[in-house]
């Protein structure tokens, strides 16, 4: 199988996770207020009550970034993300990638509540001093708002599985890996709330224009918390 069709196999896979709710886990989008974006993900848990219907959030996970600093979801605590999977030898989708994020981290660098999180596929090779080369040729010098981290290859594929894309080793395509080029949105609740094709840059700028919706939509749901 091409490069191409392997990605296109994988982008699929994630599309169908992510908009099959006859599985009993995502959101349908035409439920959703305009003013909010929907839920995406699978109910693997068993529900608490009738009204616990809602995906799984993202699980617990341990990871190192391109400053030797330990990531968890508590980094992320308060903060909205848009997260990817890459690999720094890639030689087909990621450049085209990690351009389109680039974008979208440019339009937000002023925000201190929208963070960025790439998970490295390949952590045999991409080790720290990698990652933050990587990381400064982007001309990301600051590791708090961009975090290019590594972990265990299966707990990165576990964690791409609950990001709603895909990465495994496939051995007949350039560079051994394939993945899908999928950005995650993820809300302060470890939520899954929009997914996107990151080589299409009609799918990145609806990326843009939905972050500043999850945005008003994190203050509002915090206002009642701060009047106490």
């Amino acid at each position: 199988m091409t490069t191409s069709l392997r990605r296109a196999s994988l982008l699929l896979a994630a599309a169908g996770a992510a908009l099959s709710c006859s599985l009993g886990g995502c959101s349908a989008p035409t439920d959703t207020p305009a003013d909010r974006l929907s839920v995406y993900g699978i109910k693997h848990s068993e529900p608490t009550s009738p009204a616990d219907t809602l995906p799984d959030p993202i699980p617990a996970f341990r990871l190192t970034d391109q400053d030797r600093q330990v990531i968890t979801n508590q980094t992320f605590a308060g903060k909205i993300y848009v997260t990817d999977f890459f690999f720094a030898t890639c030689p087909s989708i990621c450049p085209k990638m990690q351009s389109e994020l680039l974008r979208v981290y440019k339009a937000f660098e002023a925000n201190p509540n929208v963070l960025f999180l790439s998970h490295t596929i390949d952590p045999a090779h991409d080790s720290i001093p990698v990652l933050r080369d990587y990381a400064e040729r982007l001309g990301i010098k600051d590791a708090s708002r961009w975090h290019f981290a590594t972990a265990p290859r299966d707990s990165v594929f576990a964690l791409a599985k609950a990001y709603m894309t895909g990465a495994e080793v496939d051995a007949t395509v350039p560079g051994g890996f394939a993945h899908s080029g999928t950005f995650a949105l993820v809300d302060s609740r470890r939520r899954v709330r929009g997914v996107y094709d990151g080589m299409v840059p009609e799918q990145v700028d609806q990326l843009i224009k939905d972050i500043p919706v999850l945005l008003k939509e994190e203050a509002a749901e915090a206002q009642p918390v701060a009047a106490k």
